[in-house]
C-alpha cells in the first residue's frame, strides 16, 4: 500500500494500533499492520470485514432515549470519533485522527423490521446491515435501531469495521455504551491537531529501525504462530461441500445453550466451553453432511484465539490468531468432547502471540492487492470452518434503562471457500452461537442451526443427568475472540 513501510513494523501491543508519544499534537495513533491486510482484503473482496451485535431490548423501550444515550456515550470512545487517514509516502502507516465534523446522528438510523418480525426476520435485516460497506470518510461504525418487533420490543444493531475492534474490543465498546459504564472524567481536547508530516516521517523512520532490530524475535514468533495455525504444510482438510468459493451474500441463524450446563458438560472431561462448542459444531456439520449424502471422519476447525483477556475502549484494534483443532465426527457428542477436552487450553498459549498476517503484513498486503491471497483462501484446504467464542457479561445489562434481553453476535467478511462459520458470545448465563453462511452455497442453514441446537441440548442434558460438575476440575474457561 502506498505510504506504508516495507519493514516488519512492530507495535506496543501486537495487532493493536500504535500509540507513539512525543511531539506536538499528542500521540500518533497508527493502524496495525494486520489491519492493513484487512483493509486490502476489504477493497478486493465482495463482503466487507465487519463484526457487531444485535441487542434485543425489552418491551416499551424509549427509542429516542436509546438514541440519545448512544450518541452521548459514543463521544466518550475515542475510536468511534475518529477516521482513518492515509499519509504521504515515507510517513508510515495510515493514522487515526479525530473527525472534526463528527456527528453521532450521522452514524445512527432507524428501520422497521419486515413482517412478521420474528427473530429470523431480525437476523436477515441484521445481515443486510452488516454487509453494507461503511463510508471511509466517516468513523467506521453504524448503529441501527430496529422497531416493529413482536411484543413491542426493539433491537439495537451495532456494526464495527474489523479494523476498529476484534471480539474483545467489541465488548469494550459495548461496556461503554450500557448503563453504569465506568467512564473517565478526564476530558480531552477535540479534535486534536493532525500530526505534522515531518513528525510522521521521523517516527516512521524510527519504527523501521526498531523493526530491523527486532527481526530475529519476529522470526521466532512467526514459527510459533504458524505452528498453532497448522504449520506451513498441514494435512489437507477432507474435501466436502462445506468448501466452495463463496459469494457476497450472508445469512444468520442462532442456537442457544445454558452456559452453566455446557460448562458442566465440558468439565466432566476436563475441558472448557470452547471444547464443548467445537464438539457441538462438528456434530452439526456431520449431521448436515450426512443429509447431503457425504461423510467426513475428522473436521478441521479454526478457533480464533484472543491474545488478551480484555481491552480498554481507549486501546481497541485487533489481536487474534487462529488455532487449528481436529475434531472427530463420531456420532455421540460426548465422545467428540472427550476426544478434544483440554485441547484449546493446552494449546492456547501458542496462539496468543501475533498472527502470521501481523508479523509479515507487507507480504500479505502485496498478495491481497494482487488478488493472490483472495485466490488462495477461495481454494484453501487448511480448514473446514472458523469459530470464535467470547465471554460476555455474566449478568443482564441495560441501555437507557431498558433491559438487554439478549445479545446476538454477528460477523461477516471475505470467507474464501468456507461456506459456514460460527461466532459465539455468552451473556447472562446463556451461550448464543450465530451460524453465518453463504445462502447460495449453504441453503440448508436452518438445518445446520437445528442440528447445532440438538448437539448443544444433548451435552447440557447429559451433564444434568450426571449431576453437574465433578469436584476438582478446572473452574474457568479460555477466552477466544
Amino acid at each position: 500500500m502506498p505510504g506504508c513501510p516495507t519493514a516488519l513494523e512492530t507495535t506496543p501491543a501486537p495487532g493493536c494500533a500504535a500509540h507513539v508519544e512525543g511531539g506536538n499534537g499528542g500521540p500518533i495513533e497508527r493502524i496495525a499492520p494486520s489491519d492493513l491486510v484487512t483493509l486490502a482484503m476489504d477493497r478486493r473482496g465482495r463482503t466487507p470485514e465487519h463484526l457487531g451485535a444485535v441487542l434485543v431490548l425489552g418491551a416499551g423501550t424509549d427509542v429516542v432515549a436509546v438514541e440519545r444515550v448512544i450518541a452521548e456515550r459514543a463521544r466518550l470512545i475515542p475510536r468511534l470519533c475518529q477516521r482513518l487517514v492515509r499519509v504521504p509516502p515515507g510517513c508510515g502507516n495510515p493514522v487515526w485522527i479525530d473527525d472534526a465534523d463528527f456527528d453521532p446522528s450521522r452514524q445512527m438510523r432507524r428501520v422497521r423490521c419486515p413482517h412478521p418480525a420474528t427473530e429470523q426476520e431480525l437476523l436477515d435485516l441484521a445481515a443486510a446491515i452488516a454487509t453494507e460497506p461503511l463510508p471511509r470518510s466517516r468513523p467506521l461504525w453504524i448503529s441501527t435501531i430496529v422497531t416493529g418487533l413482536a411484543d413491542g420490543r426493539i433491537a439495537l444493531v451495532i456494526v464495527l469495521h474489523h479494523v476498529v475492534a476484534d471480539g474483545i474490543g467489541g465488548l469494550a465498546v459495548l461496556d461503554r455504551l450500557v448503563d453504569g459504564a465506568a467512564v473517565s472524567t478526564q476530558s480531552r481536547a477535540f479534535p486534536t491537531p493532525r500530526p505534522a508530516l515531518a513528525r510522521l516521517a521521523a517516527e516512521a523512520a524510527r519504527a523501521r529501525l526498531r523493526s530491523l532490530r527486532r527481526f530475529p524475535m519476529v522470526l521466532r514468533a512467526l514459527r510459533v504462530s504458524l505452528a498453532a495455525g497448522g504449520g506451513m504444510h498441514p494435512r489437507p482438510a477432507a474435501p466436502c461441500s462445506l468448501l466452495q468459493p463463496t459469494g457476497s451474500r450472508r445469512r444468520f441463524a442462532v442456537a442457544r445453550a445454558d452456559l452453566a450446563g455446557l460448562r458442566a458438560a465440558a468439565h466432566r472431561y476436563g475441558g472448557t466451553v470452547n471444547d464443548a462448542m467445537l464438539a457441538a459444531v462438528a456434530g452439526a456439520l456431520r449431521t448436515v453432511l450426512v443429509q447431503r449424502g457425504e461423510r467426513v471422519e475428522t473436521f478441521r476447525v479454526g478457533l480464533m484465539v484472543a491474545a488478551r483477556r480484555s481491552a480498554p475502549a481507549e486501546a481497541l484494534g485487533n489481536s487474534t490468531a487462529p488455532l487449528l483443532v481436529d475434531v472427530p465426527s463420531s456420532s455421540e457428542p460426548e465422545a467428540r468432547l472427550a476426544a478434544i477436552a483440554g485441547t484449546v487450553r493446552a494449546r492456547r498459549d501458542s496462539a496468543t502471540g501475533p498472527a502470521p498476517v501481523a508479523l509479515i503484513a507487507p507480504l500479505f498486503r502485496a498478495l491481497a492487492a494482487l488478488g493472490i491471497y483472495r485466490w488462495y483462501i477461495a481454494h484453501q484446504r487448511r480448514l473446514h470452518t472458523l469459530t470464535s467464542n467470547v465471554r460476555g457479561p455474566d449478568r443482564q445489562r441495560r441501555v437507557a434503562d431498558a433491559p438487554i434481553e439478549s445479545i446476538i453476535p454477528i460477523s461477516v467478511g471475505e470467507a474464501g471457500n468456507i461456506t459456514v462459520g460460527f461466532v459465539a458470545l455468552s451473556y447472562a448465563g446463556v451461550l448464543v452461537v450465530t451460524v453465518t453462511a453463504d445462502p447460495d452455497h449453504a441453503p440448508d442453514l436452518p438445518a445446520i442451526a437445528t442440528a447445532l441446537q440438538d448437539e448443544l441440548d444433548a451435552l447440557v442434558t447429559a451433564a444434568r443427568a450426571e449431576g453437574g460438575e465433578r469436584a476438582g476440575e478446572a473452574p474457568h474457561d479460555d477466552v477466544a475472540g
